[in-house]
């Protein structure tokens, strides 16, 4: 018995080990100190789940850095390099901010990358402006959550119509939205212009943007954890207030709404969700509704109470990280239909399959939620 119950502990080893696999990553940058910090930071908790300064990776000296990682066999890793914050990311060979590093490994695998240039180390020149007139706040905080500065983008004609009050967009991570020069990828949402010009043009009514900026902790803020809840609270009883005192706001909750992305797009939905006295529309952008062992579409399913008086904009790509979120937007959708939401009325579906996972992806498309939420 005792051979018997050994044999099956071995296979049991065997067959897990197949089931993972050796990634060793490996960094040459000959631009750094000997003494620098360098991480990796990706989609998984082995990565750090896009924590930029989580993962470290081992300095072995000779300017090279690495660390081995047991990834399941065949999953989709995507990974970043930084020295600890995402102004500090490696840059690519053109100094430009490159797409996240993939690798699918089948087998044990060893990447090595010379990195010459870092973002916080190269000057160069970004393209693109602030369009109209943003104002811009600091500091704003509840106790347990990091200080957030936040920016208010004015309509054209906000110092023309004295007497008139506009509604409000709130959008999260607010470095990435109109101001190239602060965002991830150097290329922002361009929501100010998309704004403007439908403004100029007549096709919806003048709004306020609100951009709240993102921190380090910005996965557990956008989530339904004690920091997003702690989140919520900030935009709800400290920067709502503020933005309704200071500026000639529509404070009603048909006049309020809500958007961001991936994550952002998560917290948006539950901010609708759970506040529908405070918000009345959500902008989701390739939401992570049902992501690894997180699932908020159970969350709606419980729900057994009257129906929400909500509008939904719903959206996704079909490229990398899109095509793994779209099942859990799918499911999402069913959920919505059982509880009574109807398409085409209280939700919008849009879906790019070309599209991919970033600022320039979802750019193209920030006019479709403006023209429903704000249509003349």
């Amino acid at each position: 018995m005792k051979k018997y119950l050994l044999a099956l502990i071995i296979v049991w080893a065997f067959n897990l080990n197949a089931q993972t696999v050796k990634v060793i990553l490996e960094i040459i940058s000959p631009t750094l100190n000997d003494t620098a910090k360098v991480y990796v930071s990706g989609n998984s908790d082995e990565l750090g789940n896009w924590k930029p300064d989580l993962v470290m990776l081992n300095n072995v000296g000779n300017k090279t850095w690495k660390r081995s990682f047991q990834i399941p066999k065949g999953f989709r890793m995507e990974y970043k390099f930084t020295k600890g914050s995402w102004e500090t990311e490696a840059l690519g060979s053109d100094s430009s901010v490159p797409q996240n590093s993939v690798l699918v490994a089948g087998k044990d695998t060893t990447v090595v990358v010379t990195i010459m240039n870092w973002r916080d180390k190269f000057n160069f020149t970004v393209k693109g402006q602030i369009t109209g007139k943003a104002e811009f706040h600091k500091d704003f905080v509840v106790e347990g959550l990091k200080p957030r500065n936040i920016f208010v983008w004015l309509p054209p004609n906000y110092e023309t119509e004295k007497e008139r009050r506009f509604p409000v967009l709130y959008m999260h991570d607010g470095q990435n939205l109109i101001d190239p020069r602060t965002s991830n990828t150097f290329i922002d949402w361009q929501v100010d212009e998309t704004a403007d010009s439908l403004i100029t043009k007549g096709e919806i009514e003048p709004f306020i943007i609100v951009g709240i900026n993102n921190t380090s902790d910005r996965a557990e803020e956008y989530n339904k954890t004690r920091l997003g809840k702690l989140y919520m609270k900030l935009i709800i009883e400290k920067i709502k207030p503020f933005v309704d005192k200071n500026y000639r706001t529509l404070p009603d909750r048909l006049n309020t709404s809500v958007g961001g992305s991936s994550m952002g797009g998560l917290i948006s939905f539950i901010l609708a969700w759970d506040y529908p006295e405070v918000f009345s529309k959500a902008a989701c952008f390739s939401p992570a509704f049902k992501f690894r062992d997180f699932n908020y579409v159970n969350e709606v399913e419980k729900y057994n109470g009257k129906k929400k008086n909500l509008l939904f904009y719903i959206d996704n790509g079909g490229v990398g990280l899109e095509s793994v979120l779209q099942p859990g937007i799918d499911e999402m959708i069913e959920v919505l239909k059982l509880k009574g939401y109807t398409a085409g009325k209280d939700f919008f579906v849009f879906i790019d399959k070309d599209a991919e996972h970033n600022e320039a992806a979802w750019a193209k498309r920030m006019w479709r939620p403006l023209k429903l939420f704000f249509a003349n």
